[in-house]
């Protein structure tokens, strides 16, 4: 079953020419602030002349770090943007392409980079608890090659036949549980805001309004910013934008129907091309 999305949204984005429809929202956070609040509407519509935000009394919300209220918001006269997200569910890949991906990851963080959770048997080669997170699918490889995602990287693989993908600028050590929020768009890093780590939906794990640490900045082979980007607008996209993009179900225990189930969901055909794609070795 998908999950959705917008449900319990407290913020309520609207255009002032036509209140009754709802343009997006979102699930107030700590650390949402009314600039980083503009940064999200500004991925999802689409303006052509100066607009500002105004809440339900016709205050307007001037561009800051005070934290964002609990209010509906109305802008001026706008469109939304028609971009849809890059479907996206957990990455399962295996396979010898990605040995030097999951070697040079955690060797490099030591940790996760979210939640600051140092993996404590490290100087073992011990990872338990924690994975090598793609910021750029690898199930979309066909795609970062396509538009030239490469470009952005400075540090390739020390093959090249592992493909540009595959470099440690594209991945970060993640806790399990973390990747795979992660992986599904529910968390996110803004670089526009300091790195901050934004959460799309309540924080079970204390790290909303969190920002990178400085020592990981500070490493050259650290992910670069357009990677961070692209991902930070596609979680925008997937949970600001109208009703927000279906959540996919994402836990098949043994013996349970997955296929099924991914048939009766949404964009049935996208999900079993990526499912089929992420666990089949990658050689």
């Amino acid at each position: 079953m998908a999950a959705n999305r917008s449900a319990g949204r407290n913020i309520h984005l609207y255009d002032a020419n036509d209140p009754d429809t709802e343009l997006g929202g979102l699930i107030l956070t700590n650390g949402v602030t009314n600039a980083n609040f503009y940064s999200r509407v500004e991925i999802i519509c689409l303006f052509d002349q100066v607009y500002t935000l105004r809440d339900e009394a016709g205050t307007t919300t001037v561009r800051s770090s005070q934290a964002t209220t609990t209010l509906s918001r109305r802008v001026g006269s706008v469109a939304v943007t028609d971009e849809v997200p890059l479907l996206r569910t957990v990455s399962w890949q295996t396979g010898t392409r990605l040995i030097t991906f999951r070697d040079s990851v955690p060797e490099r963080d030591l940790r996760c980079v979210i939640t600051g959770k140092p993996a404590l048997r490290a100087e073992y080669g011990i990872w338990w608890g924690f994975q090598s997170a793609h910021i750029f699918p690898l199930a979309y490889e066909e795609h970062w090659n396509e538009h030239n995602y490469g470009r952005w990287v400075t540090v390739p693989p020390a093959t090249e036949s592992v493909g540009t993908i595959n470099s440690v600028q594209n991945g970060m050590l993640l806790d399990n549980t973390i990747h795979m929020l992660f992986d599904l768009y529910a968390v996110s890093i803004n670089p526009y805001d300091n790195y901050k780590i934004i959460c799309f939906g309540p924080d079970g794990e204390g790290i909303v309004g969190g920002h990178l640490d400085q020592r990981f900045l500070n490493d050259p082979h650290r992910p670069v910013d357009q990677l961070l980007r692209w991902h930070f607008r596609q979680a925008v996209l997937s949970n600001v934008k109208g009703a927000g993009e279906p959540a996919v179900e994402v836990d098949f225990p043994p013996g349970s129907d997955m296929m099924g189930e991914i048939m009766k969901g949404p964009m049935a055909a996208e999900r079993m091309e990526f499912e089929l794609f992420s666990r089949l070795p990658v050689q």
